[in-house]
């Protein structure tokens, strides 16, 4: 079962576009979402939330319509920036969001205001990024979604608070089957929390894989650079050579490369390896 699925999806925009792209998202997992500044990871999302329209193609959400209005009380959105005015209070604020959903948890709002710290009469205007971070996340966890949408979450946040959030995360996966959808530039949280890894780069759609295959099938490959002709250039995804030797994505069976014995270093590759090598290659 998919929380989201998008089919054959296409944006025009002025200076970029978002080309026919199809992927899903499964249900009860952490999907990350990945690619360079630019890519097309901010309007994907807007398109799925409906904040922005496409022009081709369709959206599901829950296997409905995600211009479903029902729906919107089933998401959580935590933004990289708050989407709040800044001479209200938390206070203010949830005197209003509180009532627009069915699903408001007072208890829990109340041990998310505790756990995060956050001051609930002191202006939002004046928080610090990291603060303004625990607000979104504040809000979005309070009503109890079943479907979770984060741009870029981490950014900005102290690495104590991110690894407690990425903890939080592990968590709601585990005790309440949530589903959470995590846009971000920082790979390395993924390295630790992601189920599934889609890849976008510029407004197409590179690949959708689970954690489990990356880990098998995708590795670094390392050697001298006198091993390198047309032949076996052709076998990596991306490489990066210098005088002295060669540094590539290897999307396979490594074993193939057990013939050269010593003289290559074989590594698994991380996502941030994978997005360096697939946005980088060089012919």
């Amino acid at each position: 079962m998919n929380t989201v699925e998008f089919h054959h999806v296409t944006k025009n925009r002025k200076d970029f576009s978002i080309e026919n792209i199809s992927f899903t998202i499964p249900r009860g997992y952490i999907t990350g979402f990945i690619g360079p500044n630019g890519s097309g990871k901010t309007t994907t999302i807007q398109m799925m939330m409906d904040i922005l329209q496409f022009d081709e193609g369709n959206i599901k959400l829950f296997g409905a319509s995600h211009q479903d209005s029902s729906i919107k009380q089933k998401i959580g959105f935590v933004y990289d920036e708050l989407y709040m005015y800044e001479d209200f209070t938390i206070k203010n604020m949830k005197s209003f969001i509180a009532p627009l959903y069915e699903s408001w948890n007072e208890e829990l709002f109340q041990q998310y205001v505790k756990k995060f710290e956050l001051p609930t009469r002191k202006k939002i205007k004046k928080f610090s990024k990291g603060m303004k971070m625990k607000t979104s996340l504040l809000f979005a966890l309070s009503h109890e979604p079943e479907f979770i949408v984060m741009d870029e979450p981490t950014a900005g946040l102290d690495p104590v608070f991110r690894r407690e959030l990425l903890d939080l995360l592990q968590e709601l996966m585990v005790k309440e089957n949530q589903t959470i959808f995590f846009s971000t530039h920082i790979t390395t949280d993924l390295d630790r929390i992601a189920d599934y890894i889609i890849f976008i780069d510029k407004g197409k759609i590179l690949f959708q894989n689970s954690m489990e295959d990356i880990k098998e099938n995708f590795h670094i490959v390392k050697g001298k650079t006198e091993l390198i002709d047309a032949d076996t250039k052709e076998l990596f995804t991306g490489i990066k050579q210098s005088e002295v030797g060669f540094t590539a994505l290897f999307e396979g069976d490594p074993a193939l490369f057990k013939p050269f014995g010593e003289s290559v270093v074989i590594e698994p590759a991380s996502i941030e390896d994978i997005m360096y090598f697939m946005t980088r290659k060089e012919n």
